[in-house]
């Protein structure tokens, strides 16, 4: 046998080609596996950009809504010390859990602007999911138990469900509207 040849009849060289191709055919594999990665990577950006968005938009101005309206809304309108007892309590507590939600809220933000920019290595997951999970749980406790007893309290005098849709119109009206009255 030469030495140009190894044990199975191949010359080294040729060996070395195939090898070669062997490392080509995993990088091909790894480059074949970036189509389906562009997709997701793609919607991450837009939750990413449509989360930034509706945090400063919506969730913000939502927890405004229910502190500066809602919340005394309610209280002014308790029949009694038990009642007015039970929605100071229930009004801390959401208020108190507005604050906790926008601090994590405010720990993600830049992150998930980098991932606006596809830069992926500054988000915190954990945090992502505390965040979805509190705010779940927020919300439900505020289905299930607030907002019940908010339309109860508020629904005994038609006046002050009045009195609460006109505020809350008022406050979201386009400002410059009502320049020329000031």
């Amino acid at each position: 046998m030469s030495q140009t040849q190894n044990s199975t009849g191949q010359s080294e060289p040729i060996a070395d080609f195939s090898q070669c191709h062997d490392g080509i055919f995993k990088k091909l594999d790894m480059l074949g596996e970036l189509p389906m990665l562009i997709e997701p990577a793609q919607r991450a950006r837009e939750v990413a950009e449509k989360s930034l968005e509706f945090f400063r938009e919506a969730i913000f101005e939502h927890h405004l809504d229910e502190e500066r309206e809602l919340f005394p809304a309610v209280l002014e309108s308790a029949l009694d010390d038990a009642e007015r007892a039970k929605v100071q309590a229930m009004n801390k507590r959401l208020t108190d859990e507005h604050r906790e939600l926008e601090r994590i809220w405010k720990g993600l933000e830049s992150g998930l602007k980098k991932v606006v920019k596809g830069q992926f290595t500054d988000v915190d997951v954990v945090q992502i999911q505390r965040l979805v999970t509190q705010y779940r749980a927020h919300a439900q406790f505020e289905e299930r138990e607030y907002l019940p007893l908010a339309q109860l309290i508020l629904g005994r005098n038609g006046d002050h469900m009045a009195a609460l849709g006109m505020s809350m119109h008022m406050r979201h009206q386009n400002p410059t509207a009502f320049q020329f009255y000031i």
